[in-house]
This record gives C-alpha cells, structure tokens and sequence, in this order.
C-alpha cells in the first residue's frame, strides 16, 4: 500500500458464506453477512447468534447499547465484521474501548485462534464482556476493565477502536501497547479526512468506505 490516502468503495455484493442461501431466511445474520461479501464459519456464525440472543436479554435490564432489536445488533455485527473482506487476520488484536461488544467481540468471534485484549473501562459491560466470551467457547479473549493508557501489555498485531475518541488521541493513548509492525483499523465517520490531516506524522494509511462508515487502516 502506498502511504498517503488510498481510497476504495466496497459494494454490497451478495457471494458466499458456509451456509447454504436456501438454510437463510432474508432477514437472518447470515444473509446479512452474504449480501456484505462477509465470509465466516458455521461455527463463527453460532457464536455470532450467541452473542445475539445474550446481548438483546442482558440489554433489556442493563442498558448496555443503543441496538434495543435483533435487527439493530445485526447492523452492529455486520458494521463490525465488513473489514474481513479487506484486512487479514493479526497475530494478536486488542480493541479499545469495546462497549458491548463492538468491534472487538465480533472480530473475536471469526479469529478465535489469536490472542484478543478487549479494553472497556464500565463495569457492567466488562461484566459482560466476560460473561459473553465464555458462553462463546472464547477463551483466547481477555477483558481488562481498565482505560487503555493503564493497560501493560506486549505490542499487538492489530489494534481496533469504534466510537471511542479521535485519531491522533487514540495513537497517544496505545503507544506503550504497538510497535512499529503493528497496524491500527478505526471505525470512523464523516470526519476521518480531518483527523488524519491533523496528525503530526502523516502514517501509511487507507480509507476504506462503505455505507456511511469510514475504516481507517493505518499500517
């Protein structure tokens, strides 16, 4: 990839999951994923519709996120996961700031096999965390009920955040948790141009759009 902005659009073509078109119904995860060219396994997918039916109960009493409906944490899911179709899988991964789940959980629940730190200061939703991943069969995931800047860890492979805060703090705040090799995907909206031209060191990076979200990849 060449360093500066590297802009792509990435359609919504229907193309392949493990699961046959006519085991879907239209209104299922799984053909949300296919019409999203998300490829994941039969037993992802089961993990994926554990941590469905888990967050939709514990979130009618706990209030852990905005996506009140099944549909609404299927959008989460699917917002989640799109950067499969463009990222591989990291040696290890932690995500900053996971909420209930998103995008680090979700990520977790395809690449079961690397180390996964998620980083979420709340208590209820670490409780959570927690609780989700076991139901999951996840044990590579560790939840660390700190901020970020407090967390001692070896340098990750890939570091994830959504909604958190703005580039330029996000890099501050996980310089003591990369190195050199390690790569950065934000979820981020209208403003990503902005925040990577407010960078002191402009990183190599991509921009990656799809429906009205904005991935940034720094490598």
């Amino acid at each position: 990839m060449k360093k500066g902005l590297g802009l792509q659009s990435h359609k919504n073509v229907p193309l392949r999951t493990n699961m046959g078109k006519n085991q879907m119904p239209n209104n299922s995860l799984g053909s949300r994923l296919t019409q999203a060219d998300i490829t994941v396994s039969d037993a992802a997918l089961t993990r994926l519709t554990t941590f469905t039916d888990l967050l939709n109960e514990w979130n009618q009493t706990h209030n852990l996120t905005g996506a009140k409906t099944r549909e609404a944490i299927y959008e989460n899911i699917v917002d989640s996961l799109y950067p499969l179709t463009f990222i591989d899988q990291p040696t290890s991964l932690l995500d900053v700031g996971t909420g209930a789940g998103f995008p680090g959980l979700m990520l977790s629940a395809v690449w079961s096999d690397i180390p996964t730190v998620l980083s979420e200061p709340l208590g209820k939703r670490a409780a959570f965390l927690k609780y989700v991943a076991m139901e999951m069969g996840l044990a590579q995931i560790t939840v660390e009920r700190k901020r970020v800047e407090h967390l001692k860890h070896a340098p990750f492979g890939l570091i994830t955040s959504r909604a958190v805060t703005d580039t330029k703090l996000l890099l501050s705040l996980t310089q003591q948790v990369s190195d050199p090799v390690t790569q950065y995907l934000f979820y981020k909206g209208s403003r990503v141009e902005e925040e990577v031209a407010a960078l002191t060191k402009r990183p190599n990076y991509a921009i990656v759009q799809w429906n009205k979200r904005n991935f940034l990849w720094i490598k």
